[in-house]
């Protein structure tokens, strides 16, 4: 048994394969969580606190309009101290790759660790860079995610 919960953030991306001015829109919206929950909070296991998730992704600029993407989550509380989102999606005719990162996760900034994202969108077939993102989660939207969740 595992449950399932969604996730939404949103920012802004910078372009940096071809100089593109400004900011775009940059968000996301998807559904996380293990299949197996004991596994899954389990510290000698391989998927400790690691689950697939998948949903619709918005680069402005880059992909017209929201497309599907899918990937993993990472809830790295021990040792590097992050959360990690890694996740693909097609645009402008090639897959790209969005990793981003939660960092410097401590007890007592929680309200900032767990809100701000910060990453990049690479061309996953030669590693290229195209865009800087930063991406935040509203603290408004807690309850909506809480009330997201299902058992799976």
């Amino acid at each position: 048994m595992g449950f399932r919960v969604t996730e939404v953030m949103s920012g802004t991306h910078e372009r940096r394969d071809d100089g593109a001015a400004g900011p775009g829109r940059f968000a996301f919206r998807v559904t996380w969580g293990p299949d197996r929950l004991l596994e899954w909070a389990n510290p000698t296991s391989e998927r400790f606190l690691w689950q697939p998730l998948e949903g619709e992704v918005l680069a402005e600029g880059l992909t017209d309009g929201w497309v599907p993407c899918r990937g993993t989550l990472s809830l790295e509380y021990v040792g590097r101290r992050r959360i990690r989102y890694e996740m693909d999606f097609e645009a402008a005719g090639a897959v790209h790759r969005f990793v981003g990162e939660k960092v410097n996760i401590r007890p007592w900034n929680l309200l900032v660790s767990h809100t701000t994202c910060t990453g990049t969108i690479t061309e996953l077939a030669g590693g290229r860079l195209v865009s800087s993102v930063v991406a935040t989660f509203r603290l408004r939207d807690l309850p909506r995610m809480l009330l997201s969740t299902r058992w799976a």
